[in-house]
C-alpha cells in the first residue's frame, strides 16, 4: 500500500549522523506537533539527487521557514554516515536534515520503494516530496521517473504550503 494524503506517517526508526555518531530518529516523535517537508531520493551522491533535487531545498530553506515549516528532511536508503557526508559536501548544514533510511524501513512502510538492482543499487526510494503536519500527510508529489526531479522539487511543494 502506498501512503496518501490524509494518512498518518508510519512509526519506524531512521538514523541521523550527529557529532557523537549515528542517532536514532523515531518518526512518531520526529513528526509529532511539527510541520515538516520531507523529500526522498534514490541515493546520495547520485547525479540528479546532487545536481537538482537536494540543492533546490537547500536554496529555498528560508522560504520554507517563512511559511511555517519547522524542518526540511532529506531521506534516502543510505546509512547515516553517507547521508552526513553528502549533506556536508552539499552545504545542507542547518538547512536540511539528512536522514538515513539504511534498511529502507521508512521507504517500504510508505510503499515508495523500487528495485534498483538492475543498476547495482538494490532497493531504493522513489523520488518524492511531501508535507507532513503533526504526523499526517497533507500533500505528496511522487516523481513518475526516479531519474528526474520535476514534480517533487522544492518549488512544487513550496507552492502547496
Amino acid at each position: 500500500m502506498t501512503i496518501n494524503v490524509g494518512d498518518k506517517i508510519p512509526d519506524v526508526t531512521m538514523m541521523k549522523l550527529t557529532d557523537k555518531g549515528p542517532a536514532p530518529v523515531k518518526t512518531g516523535d520526529y513528526f509529532k506537533g511539527r510541520k515538516v517537508v520531507v523529500f526522498a531520493l534514490p541515493g546520495a551522491f547520485t547525479p540528479t539527487c546532487s545536481n537538482q533535487h537536494l540543492p533546490g531545498f537547500i536554496q529555498k530553506s528560508a522560504d520554507f521557514k517563512a511559511k511555517g515549516v519547522d524542518e526540511i528532511a532529506c531521506v534516502s536508503v543510505n546509512d547515516a554516515f553517507v547521508m552526513g557526508a553528502w549533506g556536508k559536501a552539499q552545504g545542507a548544514d542547518d538547512k536540511v536534515t539528512m536522514l538515513g533510511d539504511g534498511n529502507g524501513d521508512f521507504t517500504k512502510a510508505l510503499g515508495l520503494s523500487f528495485d534498483g538492482s538492475g543498476f547495482g543499487m538494490g532497493t531504493r526510494s522513489l523520488r518524492y516530496s511531501m508535507l507532513v503536519d503533526d504526523g499526517v500527510v497533507k500533500s505528496i508529489n511522487k516523481e513518475p521517473n526516479p531519474g528526474e526531479a520535476k514534480v517533487s522539487g522544492a518549488d512544487t511543494i513550496l507552492g502547496q504550503i
